[in-house]
């Protein structure tokens, strides 16, 4: 079976309950890149943030440049966005740049302030759990 791990960065804890529930349905613990995870060789791995402002977190940013792309072949992002219409751009340019394949971006609603209030709702971590199970079993190939 393919080596999978989780990461995310949350500020609102919608990252944190995508990251949990997609954890769950690939029996793999989701880990806050605040914590500095150590990964070791990763056949997928699932990136999973919020935009603010248009922009991932800074910590989210910071944990993807110091991945070693000789011990993450592929990555998925699962994105949370007010606007449901921007993607983790800064994370997939970084990933790209260290040979990291990017395999597929889910983009989820996410709220900010009144923005999008109650998102991520059930329907769409489970949106986001059959993106995470679609891949799960086609780590390497191009999404």
């Amino acid at each position: 079976m393919d080596k999978i791990g989780i990461v995310y960065a949350t500020m609102t804890k919608h990252s944190q309950k995508l990251a949990t529930a997609i954890g769950q349905a690939l029996n793999v613990k989701a880990e806050n890149v605040k914590k500095s995870p150590v990964l070791g060789d990763i056949d997928l791995l699932f990136i999973v943030g919020g935009l603010y402002g248009g922009e991932s977190m800074p910590e989210l940013l910071g944990f993807v440049k110091g991945l070693d792309g000789g011990s993450v072949k592929s990555a998925a992002l699962v994105t949370s966005c007010a606007s449901k219409k921007q993607g983790q751009n800064s994370v997939r340019a970084l990933l790209e740049s260290k040979g990291i394949t990017v395999v597929g971006e889910s983009i989820c609603q996410g709220s900010f302030l009144f923005m999008g209030f109650g998102h991520p709702n059930q329907t769409e971590v489970e949106e986001a759990v059959r993106f995470a199970c679609r891949l799960a079993g086609k780590a390497g190939e191009t999404a």
